[in-house]
């Protein structure tokens, strides 16, 4: 596997940008320059990130999320940054 995070990566196991060996290494999100720990998709190429609004639910049972723009830079977290 290699040192960088994919460009574009999702948490829900339903979505094609969704990725379980990447996610289990642990990757950490800075978005305009400060640490997100709520992104639930991300994409470096397009500049945006998808965060949960609320505890508001879709019909399907899922967070409702909303897409916000800017500079994200993705990376891998050390093993002792993990779960925190």
């Amino acid at each position: 596997m290699s040192d960088t995070p994919p460009d574009r990566l999702s948490i829900n196991p339903k979505s094609p940008y969704f990725n379980a060996a990447v996610l289990e290494r642990g990757v950490g999100i800075r978005f305009r320059g400060a640490e997100r720990t709520d992104v639930d998709e991300y994409c470096v190429s397009e500049g945006w990130i998808r965060v949960p609004v609320g505890n508001t639910r879709d019909r399907h049972g899922y967070p409702l999320t909303i897409k916000l723009t800017g500079t994200v830079e993705p990376y891998f977290q050390e093993a002792g940054e993990q779960g925190e």
